[in-house]
Order: C-alpha cells, then sequence, then structure tokens
C-alpha cells in the first residue's frame, strides 16, 4: 500500500473544492504547508475536469458580485469573464398579480448585480489554474473510502489513486464531495433535512429578443421560475414546482413545454422558440447538524444544501471557502510553529463567524419558497402589495440588492 502525508486533504474536486484549492494558495506560499485534492474523474489532457463530473453539468450558476470579487482576489475572474453573462436588472413578480419590484446594477452603482455563468465552463477555468500550479497536489482519478482517526493530531485516509490502494495520513480533512457524500454518512454525521416535494426543472432556452442583462424571478401557483440571461437571446431556465407537475413538463414534446412555459411566464422575455435538454432535481434543505469536527471541515453542499429559488447556494458556499482559507492563513500567521490546521478549537471558532451568513440566506430561501407557494387570495393580494411596497421603500430595496449582491 503507498502512503501519503499531508496537511490538508480536499476531498472532492468540483467547483467547492477547487475554489478552496486555490484559495488555499497563499497558504502554501506562507507556510509550506501541504495541500492534496482528491477527486474520483481523471483530468483530460488540458487539464479540464471531463464533463461527466457531477457539479460540471449543464446547469448555470449565479454568481454574485461577491463571488466576483472573491474569483477576482484569486486572481480567476481575468479567465472566468469571457463568458459569463452580466446580470444588470433583476425583475420579481407574481403572475396574476400587479405587484413587481425592480433592482438594478445602475441604483447600485455597479457594472452588474451579479453574474451568469455554466458550471462546465467554470470547472474548465478552475481546473486549468489548477494544473499551471504546482503548489497544490493533485490526486486523480482517487477515491477515498474511509477516515479514520489514529490520534487526535492527524486522520487516517484510505482508498484507491490510480487503481492502487494508499493510505493518506492528513492534519486536516475538508469534505466537499457534495450533498450526498457516503463519508459524511460513514462518520455518522446527521442531516437536518426539510424536503419540499419539489422538483427543479433545469433547461435552456431561446426566445425572439436579446436578454440584455435581465433576471426574472417570477412566482406562480406553486413554484418559481428564474429566468437567467445567457448569450444574445438565449436564457437559463430553473423551474421549480411539485414533483409531480415538473416530470409532467419534463415529459412534454418541445413545442407544448414551450407553450407552457410561456403561459406561465408570459410575454416579458418575447416568444420562446427552442428548448434544451431538460433535467430534473429533487429539492431539499439540507443542513449537516455537525460542520466541524477535530481535523474534519464540510463545505459547500456537503454542509448545506438550499432551494435554488433565489441563486445564493453557491455564493454562501464560496464565501465559506474564502473564509477557511483566510482563518487558516491568519491562525498559522498568530501561531507559528504551533499551527495545526485541524485543531477543534479553532475549527469552531471560524465555523461560529460563519453561522450568522448561513443562518440568514438559509432562512430567506427557505421563508421565500414557504411564502409564495401558499394558495390563497388573500395572501397573493398581500405579496402583491408588499412587491409594489418595496418600490417605495428605496432604503428595503437597496438592502435586498445588496443582499442579492452578497456585499
Amino acid at each position: 500500500m503507498n502512503t501519503l502525508n499531508t496537511d490538508i486533504a480536499i476531498i472532492g474536486g468540483g467547483l467547492v473544492g477547487a475554489s478552496l484549492a486555490l484559495a488555499l494558495r497563499p497558504l502554501i506560499e506562507k507556510t509550506g504547508c501541504k495541500v492534496s485534492l482528491f477527486e474520483s474523474q481523471p483530468p483530460q489532457a488540458d487539464g479540464a475536469l471531463p464533463a461527466t463530473q457531477p457539479s460540471f453539468d449543464a446547469r448555470a450558476s449565479a454568481l454574485s458580485w461577491g463571488t466576483r470579487l472573491i474569483y477576482e482576489q484569486l486572481g480567476l475572474w481575468q479567465p472566468l469573464s469571457p463568458q459569463t453573462y452580466p446580470i444588470t436588472h433583476i425583475h420579481v413578480s407574481e403572475r396574476q398579480r400587479l405587484g413587481t419590484t425592480h433592482l438594478s446594477a445602475a441604483d447600485q452603482q455597479t457594472e452588474a448585480l451579479g453574474y451568469v455563468v455554466t458550471n462546465q465552463w467554470m470547472g474548465q477555468t478552475l481546473w486549468c489554474a489548477l494544473r499551471q500550479d504546482s503548489r497544490v497536489d493533485i490526486q486523480a482519478p482517487a477515491q477515498i473510502e474511509q477516515i479514520q482517526w489514529a490520534d487526535p493530531q492527524q486522520a487516517i485516509l484510505k482508498g484507491q489513486v490510480a487503481g492502487q490502494p494508499v493510505q493518506v495520513s492528513a492534519r486536516l480533512v475538508v469534505l466537499v464531495d457534495g450533498g450526498r457524500s457516503g463519508l459524511k454518512q460513514q462518520l455518522g454525521i446527521a442531516d437536518q433535512v426539510y424536503d419540499y416535494q419539489q422538483n427543479a426543472l433545469v433547461t435552456n432556452l431561446r426566445s425572439t429578443c436579446s436578454a440584455q442583462g435581465w433576471a426574472y424571478e417570477r412566482f406562480v401557483p406553486q413554484g418559481a421560475m428564474a429566468l437567467l440571461p445567457l448569450q444574445d437571446t438565449q436564457r437559463g431556465l430553473v423551474w421549480t414546482g411539485p414533483s409531480e407537475q415538473m416530470q409532467r413538463l419534463a415529459q412534454l414534446d418541445d413545442e407544448a413545454f414551450l407553450h407552457a412555459c410561456q403561459q406561465s411566464f408570459g410575454s416579458r422575455s418575447g416568444q420562446f422558440l427552442q428548448v434544451g435538454r431538460r433535467d430534473l432535481y429533487p429539492l431539499k434543505k439540507v443542513i449537516a447538524q455537525e460542520q466541524v469536527r477535530r481535523n474534519l471541515v464540510l463545505l459547500g453542499n456537503a454542509a448545506h444544501y438550499l432551494h435554488p429559488v433565489a441563486g445564493q447556494g453557491y455564493n454562501l458556499a464560496i464565501r465559506g471557502v474564502m473564509s477557511l482559507a483566510d482563518w487558516l492563513l491568519s491562525q498559522a500567521q498568530q501561531q507559528g510553529c504551533d499551527f495545526h490546521p485541524g485543531e477543534l478549537a479553532s475549527l469552531q471558532a471560524w465555523l461560529d463567524t460563519r453561522l450568522a451568513d448561513q443562518q440568514a440566506v438559509i432562512g430567506a430561501s427557505h421563508h421565500l419558497i414557504d411564502g409564495f407557494s401558499r394558495p390563497g387570495p388573500l395572501l397573493s393580494r398581500i405579496r402583491g402589495l408588499g412587491l409594489l411596497g418595496l418600490n417605495n421603500l428605496p432604503r428595503v430595496k437597496n438592502l435586498l440588492a445588496k443582499k442579492a449582491m452578497g456585499v
């Protein structure tokens, strides 16, 4: 059996894991700390992971302005930006109600409220940056099958790298292997789960009108439709609703689906002409009851997964990534030779700094979808008045825009 010693082992090389590895480069440079990234998919010849990597699917992600600032700090925004599409306006409405709210980048004196980027492009960009930087030790294809604690100072990982058995000693393990993490289950870390009994239908559309930076959040009976700007007349659609309804929509032929989409969304974005492949994803709110243990941290979907109605899940994860990287660097600078990245008291203190942000974003997303999915004419009128009222309360609307921007 091959053996490997590392300081920080990142389990999972998807979007969050790759971002963490890149965010830890200052720690590596200033302390000599060794960071190893374990990913189950073998990289392609150009250094990128194949499209079969689960988080590099056909979906697009909405990056907040705050996430752009983080990627700028990491030197990643310039290579990422050629295929990012700015969101300059956000229009929020409810079907068959007059109340609407409009947020604009001009009101915030920025060029954009956020950006839309396909997960495939983002994954390719992150992995090309990793392959061009020798500071991160990449182990792929790798499958970590077991985590044990031999002593309080380190964890022992067992699995395979390139088909050969391996045992890894690590002072800190970061689990970023997704919401269905088998290692998390093996460690007995329970989840708090709220099942919305909904699916998200994700696809791309082409319409008669150019997107021109407009994003729409439209609440419809029992669900919501988010329409995101892509290139020219293309849009990314995330349509959430009861599972059976979404399954029926996914099975319609293209013409019938476009008609159903037009009926629910309306004509604000022109006439829908073409639809791409439709994928369904079950929707749950999932929060790990333990996000840190001695020598262990959970990040990304392994730590928390939320309803996509506000498009904030990935942005919340990236703020966690940058916060952890900054925290470890500051601890290393303060403690010098005594620095241990997996020390429980330090990890718990870091988590305490993150809980307010997590609870605010997860709570807002949950209450938003819950509030707009409740039937009844009185509630619907109240929601409409609320949306209208926001336009007459500039301070409240400005606060809402800041939250959406992640700043």
